[in-house]
């Protein structure tokens, strides 16, 4: 299902589901990304997840997601530089319950989900990174790479760089989505600020003069000897 498509709430209220996210920022044949912005106090209307997915926090705050079938809602807090990886989901909204903008982007796996003929992939509860805290088992990569989420599908890295340094990250074994964490970028910018890479090196330049950060995901799920 998706934007436009009609469901009907418990009560019998009518209801028409929007986009996952707020702007499509990148439609690659392995991966759907989007911007999700909400000011404070706003809300993402419903919508439903057909893709395993993870979500990148540009901007934390607190929210809270309620499910249209009148399941008790999930209270969430997000922090900027975290990352969460879910299963596919059922129809809910998200309202950003903080008092300041929040900001995410979401990266939907369609391997796992919409290209699996036999439906999504039960990828089990998922996995969330904790502020300050390696992943269990997650090893030091000793390249600049910051462990922050590891799962058995995806593996989630952050990247700082100080003005005008570059770093080199050597072969990646996967396919792997390339984010900047960066909360202002907009139009072209924002368009341009996510990329997939193939298996291989990895470069990265910050060409400006304060710090910047990219996350790094690694798509597990498509290791040679995991089809």
């Amino acid at each position: 299902m998706a934007r436009g498509d009609v469901v009907f709430a418990p009560d019998g209220e009518r209801i028409e589901l929007v986009d996952i996210g707020t702007e499509l920022i990148l439609d690659h044949p392995l991966v759907r990304v989007w911007d999700v912005a909400l000011e404070a106090g706003g809300r993402h209307s419903w919508h439903l997840h057909g893709n395993p997915y993870v979500v990148l926090s540009v901007v934390g705050s607190t929210g809270r997601m309620d499910w249209l079938d009148g399941s008790p809602s999930r209270e969430i807090s997000e922090y900027s530089g975290g990352a969460v990886f879910r299963p596919v989901s059922p129809v809910h909204r998200l309202t950003n319950t903080g008092d300041a903008f929040y900001r995410n982007r979401l990266v939907e796996l369609k391997h796992l989900g919409e290209l699996v003929p036999t439906g999504p992939v039960d990828v089990g509860a998922g996995a969330r990174s904790v502020h300050g805290v390696r992943p269990p088992g997650a090893a030091d990569p000793g390249d600049g790479r910051v462990p922050i989420l590891a799962d058995a599908h995806v593996r989630v890295w952050t990247v700082t760089l100080a003005g005008g340094d570059t770093v080199h990250v050597d072969r990646i074994d996967v396919p792997h989505v390339v984010a900047e964490c960066d909360g202002e970028l907009e139009g072209a910018a924002l368009l341009s600020s996510v990329r997939v890479a193939e298996r291989g090196d990895l470069d990265l330049e910050n060409t400006a003069a304060h710090p910047r950060m990219w996350f790094i995901i690694a798509l597990d799920y498509l290791k040679e000897d995991a089809r």
